[in-house]
C-alpha cells in the first residue's frame, strides 16, 4: 500500500512495488513524481527526512537529509552585506539542498530496483506533460503574484502571469533534463556537476555566499531515532534538528490529559490542545536547533515529569497568551509519503521546499530552491543562529509507531509549523477517540500561530464553538486555506491487512493491492 498527496505519485509507488521494488524504492519514485506534479510543495532543490523499518521490525533507521548553511554564512558576514533579516526571496535563506543526496544514499544502502528506473516516471511526466490537479492549481494561484516577480519561476509555472487552470497540461523540460541526469549519474550532477554550477551561479548572481565546495561537501547522515510511549505504542521520530521531539512532548502532555467524553471537537478539548501547543512550541523556539552546534536538551524535554508540569500550567478556563515560561530542568509546504510493501518493509518519507515554491529562486535547470534558511536566527544568543555548515531548525517529521517489536502505523503530517501539533491531533483522534486513520484526518483542524497567538480554525468547526473559544480569551479566525495534510497506513499484525488514509485537503489517495 502507498499513501501520498497526489494520485500520480501513489500510482507510481504501486507500479514500483509490482515491478519488484521495495517500500523505499517506491517512496523515492513517488517523491520524484511529486517534485514534478506538485512543484510548489516539494522539489529536488529541497530537503528530506526518512524513517525506514526493514521487515517492519525493530527500531527504524532514521536519515537526516536536511541541508546546511554555506561555509561563508556567519552573522558578521551577513551584517557586512547589510542583511538584517532572513527574508523569503533572499539567497541567504537558501541552504544547500539535501534531498538528492538523501535519495541516492538511501537507495544505495536499502533500495532494490535500479535508480534510473525509479526516476523514469517523473522524467516522463516533466517532459511529456502532466495534468494540473485541483489543489495544485489552488496553491499556484495563491502564489501567482509572488512568482510573477521571479522570471524563471513565472515562465515555468504561470501562464501570462496567471495560474494554470485545473486540468490543463504542463511541461517542465528543464526539470526533466535535470532529473534525467540524476537518474543516470546519481548525486554527482547535483552536487559537483552542471546542476551544481547552475545552483551556485544563480545564488551568487543574487549576492549569495554559496560555492561549489558547499555543494560538493553536502551529505546527509543516519541518526538515532528518539521515541516516547503513547497508548501502548512506541512513537519513533527523527531527532533534532527536526521538531519530532516537540510532537513527542505534546503526546507526553496528552498522555496525562483526560479524554473528553464530548469528543475531539468539544470546546474544552480544543482549548486544551491549543494551550498545550502554545506551551510545546515555546519550548521548541527556545531550544530546538542543530545538535552539532547547540545543546538541545532532548532527554529533559521528553521527561514525563516535565510534560506534567507543562500540562498543570494550563488554565482550563482561560487562554494564556503568551503561556507561562517553564524551562526544562538542567541537562548536560512539504509532501509526506507512507509506503508498506509485501515484505512489510515500512517507509515514512518526507520532502520539502519549506514555503510554497521555496523562495521562488529557480535555476536555469528548472530547480526551485528551498528557503529553509529563513528558519535560522540572526541573534548570536539564539541556539538557532546561522553558522557555517549548520542545519536550521526543521519542521518536517516522518513517523513510525510500533507495538512491541513490530511496526503498527506509518504516518506523517504536512504543513510547516503545524506538523508537531498535527501529529498529536492525528494520533489522539485515532487512539483516544477511536477514529480510523481516514476519519482522524478528515476531522476539522485548528492551530494557534506560534508567534501571534491567533488561532486558526477550519470552517468545519461551528460558530458556537468559535464563540465559546473567544469567550475564553482566544483570538479566533476561520482558516483561509486547509490546515496541513497527512497520510497514514495502519498494519494489522494478525490479519496482515493494511488500512490507509490520505488527506482530503490534498490531491492524493491511499491505494494497495
Amino acid at each position: 500500500m502507498a499513501a501520498t498527496s497526489h494520485t500520480d505519485a501513489t500510482q507510481v509507488a504501486l507500479d514500483v512495488m509490482k515491478a519488484g521494488g521495495n517500500a523505499l524504492d517506491a517512496a523515492i519514485a513517488a517523491c520524484a513524481m511529486q517534485c514534478v506534479v506538485e512543484p510548489g510543495s516539494t522539489g529536488i532543490g529541497g530537503d528530506c527526512f526518512c524513517l525506514y523499518a526493514p521487515g517492519g521490525r525493530g527500531t527504524p533507521l532514521a536519515f537526516n537529509g536536511s541541508g546546511r548553511a554555506p561555509a561563508g554564512a556567519t552573522v558578521d558576514a551577513l551584517a557586512a552585506l547589510g542583511v538584517s533579516a532572513l527574508e523569503r526571496g533572499s539567497p541567504h535563506s537558501v541552504i544547500v539542498p539535501g534531498a538528492v543526496d538523501a535519495w541516492t544514499r538511501l537507495h544505495a544502502d536499502h533500495g532494490r530496483m535500479p535508480f534510473d528506473e525509479l526516476l523514469a516516471p517523473a522524467v516522463a511526466a516533466a517532459r511529456n506533460g502532466f495534468v494540473i490537479a485541483s489543489r495544485v492549481a489552488f496553491d499556484i494561484a495563491r502564489q501567482a503574484e509572488y512568482l510573477a516577480d521571479h522570471e524563471r519561476a513565472a515562465r515555468l509555472f504561470l501562464d501570462d502571469g496567471r495560474a494554470p487552470a485545473v486540468g490543463s497540461i504542463r511541461r517542465l523540460p528543464e526539470l526533466a533534463d535535470a532529473l534525467e541526469s540524476i537518474a543516470r549519474d546519481g548525486r554527482a550532477p547535483f552536487h559537483e556537476g552542471e546542476l551544481a554550477r547552475g545552483i551556485v551561479d544563480e545564488l551568487q548572481r543574487l549576492g549569495g555566499l554559496h560555492t561549489l565546495d558547499d555543494l560538493a561537501a553536502a551529505t546527509g547522515e543516519y541518526v538515532t531515532p528518539i521515541s516516547s510511549e503513547y497508548r501502548g505504542l512506541t512513537i519513533h521520530e527523527c531527532p533534532p534538528n527536526g521538531q519530532g521531539v516537540i510532537a513527542l512532548l505534546l503526546l507526553n502532555m496528552m498522555r496525562d490529559a483526560p479524554v473528553d467524553p464530548d469528543g475531539p471537537l468539544a470546546v474544552s478539548r480544543i482549548h486544551l490542545e491549543i494551550e498545550a501547543c502554545r506551551q510545546a512550541y515555546q519550548v521548541r523556539d527556545a531550544h530546538l536547533a542543530d545538535p552539532a552546534h547547540a545543546d538541545v536538551p532532548v532527554d529533559a524535554m521528553l521527561d514525563p515529569a516535565y510534560a506534567r508540569t507543562l500540562l498543570d500550567a494550563i488554565d482550563p478556563a482561560r487562554a494564556q497568551v503568551p503561556p507561562p515560561v517553564l524551562a526544562p530542568p538542567p541537562h548536560r509546504d512539504t509532501v509526506y509519503i507512507s509506503v508498506v510493501d509485501e515484505a512489510r518493509n515500512v517507509c515514512s518519507f518526507i520532502n520539502t521546499l519549506y514555503w510554497p515554491f521555496g523562495g521562488g529562486i529557480t535555476t536555469r535547470h528548472g530547480i526551485v530552491l528551498t528557503n529553509r534558511g529563513q528558519a535560522f536566527s540572526l541573534d548570536p544568543e539564539s541556539p538557532n543562529v546561522i553558522a557555517p555548515g549548520k542545519r536550521p531548525r526543521h519542521t518536517i517529521i516522518p513517523a513510525i509507531a510500533s507495538r512491541g517489536d513490530e511496526a503498527a502505523l506509518c504516518f506523517g503530517v504536512m504543513g510547516g509549523e503545524y506538523q508537531a501539533m498535527g501529529q498529536m491531533q492525528f494520533l489522539t483522534r485515532h487512539l483516544d477517540f477511536g477514529l480510523d486513520v481516514q476519519e482522524a484526518m478528515d476531522l476539522p483542524r485548528f492551530m494557534p500561530d506560534p508567534d501571534t497567538g491567533e488561532v486558526e480554525l477550519e470552517s468545519g468547526i461551528d460558530a458556537g464553538t468559535r464563540e465559546a473559544l473567544a469567550a475564553m480569551g482566544h483570538e479566533v479566525t476561520v482558516a483561509e486555506v486547509p490546515i496541513g495534510g497527512s497520510q497514514a497506513i495502519a498494519i494489522d499484525p494478525e490479519s496482515g491487512v493494511l488500512t490507509g488514509g490520505s488527506d482530503p485537503r490534498k490531491d492524493g489517495c491511499a491505494a494497495g493491492y
